[in-house]
């Protein structure tokens, strides 16, 4: 992909968006963008999920034919899933694409691992010739599946991009597309990163959530916590109801990282775990007010 000229990536705002996969996310963009009057073409292996999203939502097929009708694609897929697609499709997008002009459809995935998705898609990016941005929408509960899209589910919420590495001027440009291709959706804060520290950090704030979590209900007690439990215990648990095929291939390809975080939170939990079995009040005192402290400096950070 070359520097860029007079021409920009699509003005305006979609018309067009494309979307494979209608999962919770794939799901959710397609309904955004059909609430906001964009047409949405889409693919997902299910049949029954074809037929549902057709019924008010999607408007037609998402194949090599149709692709280059539109100005925003969205790959919703698992990591492996995203890649196959890409790879498959990777010439009818360079054809749907003229990167002297610096027009085409614009891809983004939107997969919680940056790493193993953008490196490959840089790569089919650059020797075919169109345009890919790394994604990842910081929307999501704890349910999955099409039937639990909804139209406002990233209504304000983060998106985190990571761009090609490309001249400044056409990573600038292609930054603003996305941005720009997006807005029907209500997203509230962007921010740029690369994939390795993208990966570093979610690690810690989505995947190690969710271990802990899974991990925490496998107590005996949690069988007899019926009536003993209010909003701590709904608070840790809510994320320990999860889709394990998807979260098992996002923390293996993130396994350094998530691997970290656990023993981290292992050897700090075993201080907690020393000070009771030394019946030792001063020492548990001090570690829980340490994790007060941290707590409440990390709450002010973020309200300025």
């Amino acid at each position: 992909m070359g520097t860029v000229r007079n021409a920009r990536v699509n003005q305006g705002g979609p018309k067009c968006a494309g979307i494979v996969g209608l999962g919770l996310i794939g799901g959710s963009f397609a309904r955004g963008y059909a609430q906001a009057g964009v047409r949405v073409l889409a693919w997902d292996p299910d049949d029954d999920v074809m037929t549902a999203a057709s019924m008010g939502t999607v408007a037609g097929e998402l194949n090599d034919e149709t692709l280059g009708e539109c100005d925003i694609i969205v790959l919703a897929c698992y990591p492996k899933g995203c890649i196959e697609w890409l790879e498959e499709h990777a010439q009818a997008l360079a054809d749907a694409t003229d990167t002297e002009a610096i027009m085409g459809p614009v891809v983004i995935d939107t997969v919680g691992v940056k790493g193993i998705v953008c490196e490959r898609a840089f790569e089919l990016a650059r020797e075919h010739g169109f345009y890919f941005v790394g994604a990842h929408p910081m929307a999501g509960t704890q349910f999955s599946g099409y039937a639990h899209s909804r139209a406002d589910l990233f209504q304000g919420a983060p998106l985190v991009l990571v761009p090609p590495a490309v001249d400044d001027a056409l990573k600038l440009e292609l930054l603003g597309q996305v941005r720009e291709m997006v807005r029907p959706l209500g997203f509230g804060k962007f921010s740029v990163t690369t994939a390795a520290e993208h990966d570093r950090v979610i690690a810690f704030t989505s995947q190690l959530a969710h271990v802990v979590s899974n991990a925490y209900v496998k107590s005996p007690t949690a069988q007899v916590h019926h009536g003993f439990s209010a909003g701590s215990y709904r608070d840790l648990t809510r994320v320990a109801h999860l889709n394990p095929q998807m979260w098992s291939e996002l923390m293996i390809d993130d396994a350094d990282a998530l691997a970290f975080e656990i023993d981290h939170l292992i050897d700090a939990l075993g201080a907690y775990s020393h000070a009771l079995k030394d019946r030792d009040q001063r020492y548990l005192e001090n570690l829980l007010a340490e994790g007060d402290r941290i707590k409440r400096a990390l709450d002010d950070e973020s309200a300025h």
